[in-house]
């Protein structure tokens, strides 16, 4: 594990960490909270996995490799959960960005 061979995949998940946390602020915002709940949580638990993962790979931990298999199932799970609310740019957006996150991951 070392930064530049990972620098795509931390790239990435900085990037779906970012897009995890505007989607949260997002739905916030919407009128109906509770039924977002869930999208809010796992969006929360996703962006911290990301970061976790990407301090893991900047650091060329020996464990990096059960941190993307964490960060690859909570991905997953945001990316179901988002596509439930279709209605959602955000949500979109955000199981977009677990699909890549995850597809890296899963290199």
């Amino acid at each position: 594990m070392s930064y530049h061979k990972n620098k795509t995949c931390i790239e990435e998940c900085l990037k779906c960490a970012a897009i995890c946390n505007h989607t949260v602020y997002a739905c916030l915002q919407e009128d109906d909270i509770n039924k977002y709940k869930k999208c809010i949580q796992l969006c929360s638990e996703a962006a911290a996995m990301c970061y976790a993962a990407v301090q893991m790979m900047s650091l060329g931990s020996t464990t990096a490799r059960q941190v993307w298999g964490l960060c690859s199932e909570v991905c997953i799970a945001c990316a179901d959960e988002c596509r439930r609310h279709i209605d959602s740019v955000h949500c979109m957006e955000c199981a977009e960005a677990c699909d890549v996150c995850d597809e890296c991951m899963s290199i």
